[in-house]
């Protein structure tokens, strides 16, 4: 074990205005950017889920594929209008009461009558009979289950709600349970009794603490000074200090997520569509993925990477890179170069967007920074707008978003029928499209949902959006984990689920 570590303080880190507290030599350390915005599942449940503290129905495995859960087992009817869930016995919430099929439904129904997943399934009603959980539709979707692996659908004890159904304090029923808690940067979480591994106790992780650190070169001295276990969403120049290090090794794996710029094709400058492929042209997604991300293959040439086998089509024609292309497409829809180097069109207006942003994946303000100068030379001029997470969905809603940059994770649901359905369907969404739709993305869509759809339908929509762009896919993602060396098998969760700490151990 390693001594009693020292405090750490960073003071340009502005999630941190004190020192990180000392953590004990038994206490697994974790770091991430996310801070923990409020206790509702809808809002930080991610962070409770990825650290073992809360449990949904079903599970994942690394290709996708359904595991049992706090179920074990579920099937649908034959025609797809009512699904049971048959809830395991004998499981125990952290304050001792037992975890109840009434208990699961009372929680499910609380995240159905809130945003979220569950509204994409046309819930008609929700019962408990027996030990079984039964949900009636109003109509076929096959993706329910994967609805069910959703961090916002996880169970929590009564006990975790007030009076008036507000969640005053996390209960779960995961390996782990909270200690403290400190919002919005830490909480820690210690092992819960009757989830016994098998482990040596002297190897076993049987205490943890999350710490949100904003800034990617803080969590690296964290890893160098001994001070932090796991570090995530790490940037390049922190991998490279970390290479070598002696205290640390790195664990990669690309992920189902794409960074992309989401356009507002409703806005008179992005409605035409030779605009919108302008943009995709002058992007230099190779070059941006060697030169910031140090890693080639992280260039997206369409919007779905190969980590989603059933959606990346290795037949669509690629994504390209052709500024002169960009230019006559530009010029071609009426936008003339100025002397100044930037396009106007025939009633002078000035062709000036904004580009929105923010810093909690700290790769996006350097790419905002590529792409303002790609779009430049072009004849676009862009106004790059650092905020927070928030500030995209946040334009959405109120019409008055231009472009965004964001990593959106097509792994949130495993199927990502449900999230394609949530940014691509008729009114467009928070995180996808905005101001457009289409008809074949919409039939196919609705014919996968249902379970009448295969691969055709997943083809066209890759094929429709490449040709469309309401998004415009600039790179993939490789997530990189830093490993202090006193930790043993360690691996990353493809669908960011999981921190898997019941799976580590002491070296």
């Amino acid at each position: 074990m390693l001594p009693h570590r020292a405090t750490f303080a960073h003071g340009d880190d502005k999630t941190h205005s004190h020192a990180i507290d000392a953590a004990g030599a038994d206490v697994l350390t974790v770091v991430g950017p996310w801070e923990m915005t409020g206790l509702d599942p809808s809002r930080s449940g991610y962070m409770f889920a990825r650290m073992e503290v809360v449990e949904t129905l079903l599970e994942v495995d690394d290709g996708g594929n359904l595991l049992p859960g706090l179920a074990a087992d579920w099937h649908a009817r034959a025609d797809g209008l009512q699904w049971r869930f048959t809830l395991r016995a004998g499981r125990r919430y952290h304050d001792g009461t037992q975890l109840t099929p009434a208990s699961v439904l009372a929680c499910l129904q609380r995240a159905q009558a809130r945003p979220g997943v569950l509204a994409l399934a046309r819930i008609s009603a929700m019962r408990v009979e027996g030990a079984q959980l039964v949900v009636e539709l109003e109509q076929p979707f096959t993706a329910l289950p994967y609805l069910f692996t959703h961090y916002s659908t996880q169970i929590l004890a009564p006990t975790s709600f007030d009076a008036a159904g507000n969640v005053i304090r996390i209960i779960g029923s995961g390996p782990y349970r909270i200690a403290s808690l400190s919002l919005p940067q830490q909480f820690d979480i210690e092992r819960f009794a009757p989830h016994d591994d098998g482990k040596p106790a002297a190897r076993r992780i049987a205490r943890a603490r999350y710490i949100s650190v904003a800034r990617a070169e803080t969590r690296t001295l964290l890893m160098q000074s001994g001070q932090a276990d796991l570090a995530f969403s790490l940037d390049p120049p922190s991998i490279r200090a970390l290479q070598h290090n002696p205290r640390a090794q790195l664990v990669s794996a690309m992920l189902p997520r794409t960074t992309f710029i989401k356009l507002n094709a409703g806005h008179p400058f992005l409605r035409d569509v030779r605009v919108r492929r302008a943009i995709a042209l002058c992007v230099e997604r190779q070059g941006i993925a060697r030169a910031l991300l140090r890693d080639p293959e992280l260039g997206a040439t369409q919007l779905f990477p190969p980590s989603l086998r059933r959606w990346h089509d290795a037949a669509l024609a690629p994504l390209r890179t052709d500024p002169a292309a960009a230019r006559a497409l530009l010029d071609e829809a009426g936008w003339r170069i100025a002397a100044d180097g930037i396009r106007r069109n025939q009633d002078g207006e000035r062709l000036t967007l904004n580009l929105t942003t923010f810093v909690d994946r700290p790769e996006l303000p350097l790419i905002a920074a590529a792409l303002q100068e790609e779009m430049r030379q072009i004849g676009i001029a862009v106004r790059v707008v650092i905020g927070n997470s928030s500030d995209i969905p946040a334009g959405h809603r109120s019409g008055t978003l231009q472009m965004g940059l964001a990593a959106r994770n097509f792994g949130n649901l495993p199927d990502p029928v449900a999230t394609l359905l949530q940014d691509f369907g008729a009114q467009g969404g928070d995180w996808g499209a905005m101001g457009w739709s289409h008809p074949d993305l919409a039939a196919a869509l609705a014919r996968l949902s249902s379970g009448a759809g295969g691969q055709t339908e997943r083809t066209r929509i890759a094929a429709v959006l490449q040709d469309e762009l309401p998004v415009i896919p600039v790179v993939w993602y490789r997530q990189t984990c830093a490993v202090n060396r006193r930790v043993a098998n360690a691996s990353i969760d493809p669908f960011e689920r999981s921190y898997r700490i019941s799976q580590l151990q002491w070296t």
